[in-house]
């Protein structure tokens, strides 16, 4: 059983979404506030769970957003990349992820980092630039980014 919570922050002509808990059936999306501003920022950091339900009811809600406003995604944990990447629509025409998390992985200590890579510093349009260097916070071994490139960042190329 998921909790859903949404809060709406507006902040002069750009509003920010913050989500947290599961995107699935017990979610109501329609308790998500309105926004009337110009640009949205839909932040992703404290999803944790979504399943088709809520895939299906995500796309829904979208529709309630009129096509003149901007929609940006921001701090996109791996199970909104896949689902970005998966399913048509699950991103509005008129929406673009700004940041999102691509996962490292050590594999002498077992251990995995998420790091959070930003439009204009990770990545520009198609042009991925990783860090040189993702070192383990508790032993310091230098990491590996722990996707298929092709794959996960296959969003940025449409």
């Amino acid at each position: 059983m998921g909790n859903f919570k949404a809060e709406l922050i507006n902040n002069g002509s750009v509003s920010i979404l913050k989500l947290e808990g599961h995107i699935d059936e017990d979610a109501n999306l329609e308790t998500i506030p309105k926004s009337k501003a110009q640009e949205i920022e839909i932040d992703f950091q404290k999803i944790v769970a979504i399943n088709s339900c809520g895939i299906r009811e995500w796309i829904k809600w979208l529709k309630s957003i009129p096509p003149n406003v901007k929609v940006f995604y921001i701090n996109c944990p791996k199970i909104i990349v896949d689902q970005v990447n998966m399913v048509a629509g699950f991103i509005p025409d008129n929406g673009k992820i700004k940041s999102f998390y691509v996962p490292y992985y050590a594999e002498s200590s077992d251990s995995e980092k998420m790091v959070l890579f930003t439009e204009g510093k990770e990545f520009l349009g198609s042009n991925i630039q990783p860090p040189k260097v993702v070192k383990d916070d508790q032993t310091g071994e230098e990491m590996e980014m722990d996707v298929i490139e092709s794959k996960y960042f296959k969003f940025l190329k449409g």
